[in-house]
């Protein structure tokens, strides 16, 4: 038989013609109403922070009517000027800037750094270490409430900004997510490349694991951040100076000396959320720009 008589050919091209739509299938496009449930979801998301806004602009005799008001009302910039002259809003919000910052930045460095060392080295204890810090992430935070009062009591901070930095510097929740981030964002032969070129443990975590991890840490940086903002109950327990509040525990004060004035308070808290949202933008579009050169590159 010769070769061009041969079955060969015909045969594996009809493997291949069975095959090929399966490798490619076709793309389909989204039903009419695929998006509702989207919608939907998106809306009950939005609609505390636009009621916020609705209560925010107007008084107590509009939000004790019936039916509600549903649009906003024309009171923002009076209840806004009340704010301002009960409270110390500026210098409670700067205060809060700083502790916000710093707990930040901190729990950035030393979270990532812990969390490296877990992820790609060996040393003696290191499970019985992870152990235990998973053990203290499951624990209530309340826990470590009165411990950590006296600790502050002993070393003179109580008052001070530096009693709410020093204690949330690094948490178990940073350096458990940050190791799982790390073991599977970090190929091996990077780590045995920057070894054959001399780098030491820190040459390796500040030249070849941040760049790598920067996805992670925006999304760390975002949670830290938000939860020392709205930090409550531990800055109402140990700061005794009243030009040292926060600004959570400003706006509490601001309920009692208002008499439950609803739309005065939270015209204070709609003013409160404004950082929020720009640390939000900025460290979402890092997060999301990393995320996709990733996937390109892989």
């Amino acid at each position: 038989m010769s070769t061009t008589d041969s079955p060969l050919p015909t045969a594996v091209e009809a493997v291949r013609a069975v095959q090929r739509p399966a490798m490619n299938p076709p793309v389909r496009s989204a039903g009419r109403f695929a998006h509702i449930p989207l919608v939907i979801a998106t809306l009950l998301l939005v609609f505390p922070f636009y009621w916020t806004v609705v209560i925010a602009t107007g008084t107590n005799g509009e939000l004790n009517q019936y039916p509600p008001k549903l649009v906003p009302g024309t009171h923002l910039l009076e209840n806004v000027r009340q704010v301002f002259t009960t409270i110390d809003f500026f210098g409670s919000m700067g205060n809060t800037v700083v502790v916000a910052v710093c707990v930040t930045v901190l729990v950035l460095f030393f979270d990532s750094l812990a969390a490296f060392a877990f992820a790609k080295y060996t040393f003696p204890g290191s499970k019985v270490l992870f152990g235990l810090l998973l053990l203290f992430f499951m624990l209530p935070a309340q826990l470590s409430t009165v411990p950590q009062f006296i600790t502050m009591i002993d070393l003179g901070l109580v008052g001070t900004l530096r009693a709410l930095i020093i204690p949330a510097a690094a948490n178990a929740f940073g350096i458990f997510w940050m190791r799982q981030y790390i073991s599977g964002a970090l190929p091996d032969e990077l780590l045995d490349a920057a070894t054959l070129d001399g780098c030491g443990f820190f040459r390796q975590y500040w030249h070849v694991t941040l760049p790598v991890i920067r996805p992670g840490l925006a999304f760390l940086g975002i949670y830290t951040f938000v939860a020392a903002w709205n930090d409550y109950v531990w800055p109402l327990i140990v700061l005794v100076d009243p030009s040292h509040l926060t600004l959570q525990v400003a706006l509490a004060q601001l309920n009692v000396a208002r008499g439950e004035n609803l739309p005065v308070v939270l015209a204070g808290a709609l003013l409160a959320m404004i950082p929020l949202i720009v640390v939000f933008l900025v460290f979402a579009r890092q997060f999301v720009g990393d995320a996709v050169k990733g996937a390109v590159r892989g």
